[in-house]
């Protein structure tokens, strides 16, 4: 099932901010610098499709089809920061601009180019 960018990037936002402890809607809000409604819409939108739970805490998970989603964008982001830095491109704007492409890129070109990079770790 293909979600939106914008769902894809929620998810990856909770699933990086997971890392660090246990995620609220306001780590989300300051991550992603939205407004406390377009957040609080948004989880609970993807809560309601599935993506993810939010407990009695409201601490948010991510269930396991969000989770898949999450790890593979995440993936996408790394893999194409890092050769876009290889290319020469500063550590920032090889970010900013992995973070455009990791939504529209194909699975064959990602595919392609994650194991261009792989091969070509220690160069």
């Amino acid at each position: 099932m293909k979600i939106g960018e914008s769902a894809e990037m929620y998810l990856e936002t909770i699933l990086m901010l997971s890392k660090k402890g246990d995620v609220h809607a306001i780590d989300i809000v300051r991550e992603m610098d939205f407004s406390r409604p377009t957040v609080s819409i948004a989880i609970h939108n993807l809560e309601k499709e599935g993506y993810l739970k939010i407990n009695d805490e409201s601490h948010i998970f991510l269930e396991p089809k969000g989770l898949e989603i999450a790890q593979k964008i995440y993936e996408r982001h790394t893999v194409l920061t890092e050769m876009l830095v290889k290319l020469g491109v500063s550590e920032n704007a090889a970010s900013e601009d992995a973070c455009k492409i990791e939504h529209d890129i194909s699975d064959e070109t990602f595919n392609c180019i994650k194991k261009f990079v792989n091969e070509n770790k220690n160069q």
